[in-house]
């Protein structure tokens, strides 16, 4: 029985704290906001290296296609066929990597997609 008390009062407690609407004043947080702005303007930064995970697409599909290529001229019996091949796997390649770099060059996606050490 007097368990049954102390949870309907420990409910009644957890209701009465859910119900608070205490929120602080603008000027309040602007303090707030501009000391933490001053503390972390005074933190020096330290030199970090980014790395853009824009390149890794770039760098996979080069791999992936010069493979290609070279797995065209080790199987493909006929020379011609093959470097045919091989030189459309290879300008796949380069052509995935060019599009990679206009488009991290002429976008600001650079930036969004960004690992920093």
């Amino acid at each position: 029985m007097e368990s049954n008390d102390y949870e309907s009062s420990l409910n009644e407690l957890i209701r009465a704290s859910m119900e608070l609407e205490d929120e602080p004043s603008c000027e309040l947080n602007l303090r707030l906001k501009a000391e933490l702005y001053q503390k972390e303007a005074a933190v020096p930064r330290r030199q970090s290296h980014s790395i853009s995970l824009w390149y890794v697409p770039m760098i996979l599909n080069f791999m992936t296609f010069s493979l290609f290529a070279v797995f065209a001229l080790l199987v493909i019996s006929n020379p011609y066929i093959a470097k045919l091949i091989a030189g459309i796997c290879l300008y796949m390649s380069m052509a995935g990597a060019f599009i990679t770099l206009l488009g991290v060059k002429r976008a600001n996606l650079k930036e969004d997609v960004t690992v920093y050490m």
